[in-house]
């Protein structure tokens, strides 16, 4: 069943109603923040992802961050943005930043719907998908980066690889 059959036909669909329906659809843990906002849990291979979406209507975007814990040591700092940079010149959706004060990393990406345009469940959904799956992609690195003494060109080799299949 394609996604978007998951919704009554019909106009004015908010973005983030779509939201909660594909997080209910994907058994995903999720709380309806407000009428704008909605943030939810969704398990990956390397550990479980906190995404929040929220609808802007001022500016007409769809705002989408996920974030995961990531506590490296101050002396490895310097590494982890560096192959932080690197996968953000791989990734063409969205971006890694780190917030260090939260001891955050985030992906961050926005759906710009402007002029009335909405988003199909599909569209918000490849969203969502595409957000874990950059996480997942370059979450190895980071650990290389933070934890080991690679050099962070070694560490995003790992991510470069993307190996197919599981073990």
């Amino acid at each position: 069943m394609a996604n978007s059959e998951l919704f009554l036909s019909g106009e004015d669909l908010h973005p983030i109603d779509i939201v909660e329906t594909l997080a209910e659809h994907h058994d995903w843990d999720f709380d309806r923040v407000g009428d704008d906002q909605i943030a939810m849990a969704v398990e990956g291979q390397w550990r479980t992802y906190s995404l929040t979406l929220a609808w802007s209507g001022h500016d007409e975007t769809l705002r989408l961050v996920c974030t995961f814990d990531m506590e490296p040591p101050e002396d490895r700092h310097a590494a982890l943005y560096e192959v932080l940079n690197g996968a953000n010149e791989l990734c063409w959706t969205g971006a890694f930043s780190f917030w260090a004060e939260q001891r955050l990393m985030v992906w961050r990406y926005g759906l710009v719907l402007s002029g009335g345009q909405v988003a199909g469940a599909e569209q918000i959904d490849r969203m969502i998908g595409g957000a874990v799956a950059a996480c997942e992609r370059f979450y190895p690195a980071f650990q290389l980066a933070a934890w080991s003494d690679q050099s962070p060109a070694s560490a995003l080799k790992v991510a470069i690889a993307e190996a197919y299949g599981r073990a």
